[in-house]
Order: structure tokens, then sequence, then C-alpha cells
């Protein structure tokens, strides 16, 4: 009987975005393979980020181990390498963001006690472990792109957008998005996110209300998507709409809120988890940034994506600019009519 694979990931919500390529090259490249993921569990959470994303149906991964991030007791840290050791893995996948040499000389004889003889896609040279960027415009390659690179052996060729991003959303999830979309009763709708943990990523309520304002004429509704934290906010600026409205944030998984935004018009969003969702699913994308990130690394990826990064500041981003971007994907839906 084969060997479980464990694949090595911390991260939030939109980094396990990011990294869904790889996740389908590992279901590729180990299609008989249990795949147990390695993972951080934030102190106030119920179930890790990662799993949020990726489902509890073997959609990506069979089974979870978790451990605070950050863990620097040698007890506690042995005790990791027993329960990896009694999985029975002897190979693990490396899908980790930019790191030290250092650290990762660390990990890996941490991986090697632990009974882990094969590590793929672990960086071997400064080039895997950083991003490229690009000699004449300065901007950064994205994240993605990185993580591919160090997994070339596993993802040969190029991988198509759609299948890439596949979120592979159950049954389930997929009438419980239709029914998130019930107040609108069949009336087409955009998708809006507010969030962000850092206010180096916030618009400014009063921006959301006065682009509510300029876009008011259309008769579509508004759905807000985010964490629980988002609600009143996203009341606010939903109180600025005409029409109806949907304030989801904090009422449904990150895969129902995908499910939920399909088959929106355009979704607009701030640099978070939501953004690169609504991306991956194929929903008309805007995103909004500023001076958190340096272009493009966190841009998401898309069929249909645009992307204003202010590197001033986000509240350099005028409202106008954002209609501007916004109104033909309204505008198509009019002359339709």
């Amino acid at each position: 009987m084969s060997r479980p694979i464990l694949i090595y990931r911390l991260g939030s919500f939109g980094d396990t975005v990011v990294a869904l390529p790889c996740f389908h090259a590992i279901n590729r490249a180990f299609p008989d393979r249990e795949r147990i993921v390695l993972t951080n569990m934030p102190v106030a959470a119920d179930a890790p980020p990662l799993m949020s994303v990726l489902g509890q149906h073997g959609q990506f991964v069979d089974r979870v181990l978790t451990y605070p991030a950050g863990t620097r007791d040698p007890r506690a840290l042995a005790r990791l390498a027993r329960q990896i050791r009694k999985t029975g893995a002897d190979e693990a996948v490396w899908l980790m963001p930019e790191r030290s040499t250092w650290a990762i000389r660390r990990d890996v004889a941490f991986f090697q006690l632990a009974g882990i003889r094969t590590i793929h896609c672990l960086p071997k040279t400064d080039e895997e472990r950083h991003a490229r960027v690009h000699p004449e415009t300065g901007e950064t390659e994205r994240e993605v792109f990185r993580l591919l690179r160090c997994c070339a052996d596993l993802a040969p060729g190029d991988i198509p957008l759609r299948m890439a991003f596949d979120l592979k959303l159950t049954d389930a999830e997929v009438r419980a998005g239709r029914a998130a979309r019930a107040p609108f009763g069949g009336l087409p709708f955009i998708a809006i996110n507010m969030g962000g943990k850092a206010a180096t990523k916030d618009w400014g309520a009063g921006n959301w209300m006065e682009l509510a304002r300029m876009i008011g004429r259309y008769d579509i509704g508004v759905m807000a998507i985010g964490a629980a934290e988002d609600r009143a906010t996203a009341n606010c600026v939903l109180s600025a709409w005409p029409g109806p409205v949907a304030n989801l944030c904090g009422t449904l998984s990150p895969r129902v809120s995908g499910a939920a935004m399909r088959g929106a018009l355009a979704f607009i969003g701030h640099d978070s988890g939501p953004l690169h969702l609504a991306a991956a699913l194929g929903v008309p994308t805007i995103g909004l940034f500023g001076d958190h990130n340096a272009p493009r690394q966190w841009h998401p990826m898309g069929q249909d994506v645009q992307v204003i990064h202010r590197t001033s500041g986000m509240r350099d981003i005028a409202v106008e600019e954002v209609a501007n971007m916004l109104d033909p994907h309204l505008t198509v839906r009019e002359a339709a009519e």
C-alpha cells in the first residue's frame, strides 16, 4: 500500500486560494495517495483557515495535522514529529511562503526527524526562495508563479486557468450559495468586500457609500461578503443602495460565499481572501490595492481581473475611477435587456 504524502502549507484564506494550482498539481502527481496537510491553527478558531477553502470532503486533502504557528517548545515539536511518524508518510510537499535559508534548513531538519526522507517543491536557490522582480517595470512576480516554479516537477506544462483555480464545490455548497442569493429574486447583482485585516488595505466606508450612490441608477442588487467583523461596515454601506441587498458577512463559509458569488455581474474588493476567491471562480473582479504589498505579487489570478494599485495608499484611489471600471460590466447587462 502506498504511504500517505504530507503537504506543508501555512496561511490564511487568501493565501490558500493563491496556492490552489499547487494542490491540483499534487492531486495529479499523487492520485492514489492519502493527502495529509500540516498547517497552522489560529488561537481563536474552530478550524484552520486553509480547510475553509480546501473543503472537508477530500477535494484536496484527506486529513489535517495542526499546530500553533511559531511553536518553539521542544516538547511540543517532539509530539508533532511523533504524530507525523505515526501517519507513515515519508514524503512531503513544501508549499511555504518566502522564507530565509536558515528557516528552511531548520524545517528540513525537523521533517527528517519526523521520518520524512523526500521533500518535493523545496526551494533550492535564492531565485526559488524569492519572487522575481521585473528588471524594467520593478513589478514583483505573483506568488502563485513562484510556488509553481518550485513545483515544476509536479506540475509539468501549463495548467488551464479555469482548472488551476477550480474549488471543486459540492452540490450542497452550490445549493447553499443559490439560497443566499434569494433576496435578489433573480435580479442581477454585484458582490463587494470591504474587509482586510490591515488598515492600509481599507478604502474607507465613505468611498464605498459614494460608489453606491454613483451606480445606484442600475436596477441590480448588492451582496456583501466578508467576516463577521465586517458586518457593521457592510450595513452602513448597503444603506446607501436603493435596490435589494444581502449582507452575508460572517454568515457563510468561504466556499459557500464563493458559490453565492457565482453569476455576479462583478466583484469589487480590497486585498483580501474574498477578492482571490471571486477571481478564482471566474467572476469579473476589480481589486483595490494600496501600499501594503508591492505590485503584482498578491494580485488575484482570473480570466477577467482588473486591479487598481496605488503604492501611495488606498485613499488615493478615486471613487470615479472605480465606478468607471465597474460601469462596462453593468452597461453590458443593460444592453442585453
